[in-house]
């Protein structure tokens, strides 16, 4: 039968100065790594002061999108082969990802390889804030053209400047949910981090080959490897620290007329000149109402010609 302590180290009784000397181990353990903020609630506490402090995204002057520009990368949502609101691409980080001040001098920051999900928190902050970064030595400040190679980076700071990156999917390194292409934040940059943006309409993608992408548009983000596009998963929940997200993954949806599916539609999200105190929510549902008064307009046009 094991030994169960029925008294406690105040009472003379057994091994009473080991029950001390540990208890007072324990006791020095503790205040140590509360000074150095190493407890996990203070740990916790300072992941989400950080990771949600809020960031201003880029302001597009001429409504295209620039290497260096700070951005959110949004899905739209849809509901034709499943039920899926809007989603924002966000990492996925707990305490265990932090670097802690007794190993490094410099400040605490995220380490890689991290996961992504689909938050549905519009706010702009350091977890959903991406910065469209140069492969091919374009410098800061050219527009991004279609089909042109870039990388998406982490801001600068407690985000750990990390880049988004996939590759093929195997039996041991695929989506957890999905079973599909994995998405990860790591640390080295190399090809399996090269991404390009393709045109929505894929009868026209051809003639809008290099032109410049646009903010607040749809489009398609490809992997330059796998060539699959980045999507979000309605029917796959993640279990997250912020609460329950989509999964994401790096899969081309296709419906029956061979046409990318709304899976795969993304938009560049940047602060407008014109619109800085509207939300990005009112700029969507703007921009969907536009989108149905050109229908409209063009309709009425059809009916008048004949």
């Amino acid at each position: 039968m094991a030994h169960v302590r029925t008294y406690n180290p105040r009472v003379r009784v057994g091994n009473w100065k080991e029950d001390v000397t540990l208890e007072e181990e324990t006791l020095r353990n503790f205040i140590l790594q509360k000074d150095r903020g190493e407890l996990t609630v203070q740990k916790e506490g300072d992941l989400k002061q950080n990771i949600l402090k809020p960031v201003s995204l880029s302001v597009s002057q001429d409504g295209f999108l620039h290497f260096g520009d700070t951005v959110m990368l949004v899905n739209s949502g849809g509901g034709e082969h499943e039920q899926r609101g809007s989603c924002v691409l966000s990492i996925i980080a707990d305490s265990s990802n932090i670097t802690s001040q007794s190993d490094t001098n410099s400040v605490p920051h995220l380490l890689g390889p991290l996961q992504v999900g689909g938050a549905h928190s519009m706010i702009p902050c350091v977890r959903n804030a991406f910065i469209i970064t140069s492969v091919d030595g374009t410098s800061d400040g050219e527009v991004l053209r279609y089909e042109q190679s870039f990388a998406l980076r982490t801001t600068a700071g407690f985000a750990g400047e990390l880049s988004l990156a996939s590759d093929h999917k195997t039996f041991l390194k695929c989506a957890k949910k999905s079973r599909l292409q994995e998405l990860s934040l790591v640390e080295e940059f190399d090809f399996l981090c090269w991404w390009k943006v393709i045109y929505f309409d894929p009868q026209e993608r051809l003639e809008n080959e290099g032109y410049p992408v646009q903010v607040n548009s749809k489009v398609l983000i490809s992997h330059c490897k796998t060539n699959q596009c980045l999507a979000a998963l309605g029917n796959h929940i993640l279990w997250t620290p912020f609460g329950k997200e989509y999964e994401l993954s790096a899969h081309t949806f296709l419906d029956s007329y061979k046409a990318e599916r709304d899976n795969n539609h993304w938009l560049f999200f940047m602060a407008h000149p014109a619109n800085q105190n509207q939300s990005l929510m009112q700029l969507q549902q703007d921009s969907e109402i536009t989108d149905e008064q050109r229908e409209n307009q063009e309709d009425m046009q059809v009916k008048e010609c004949s």
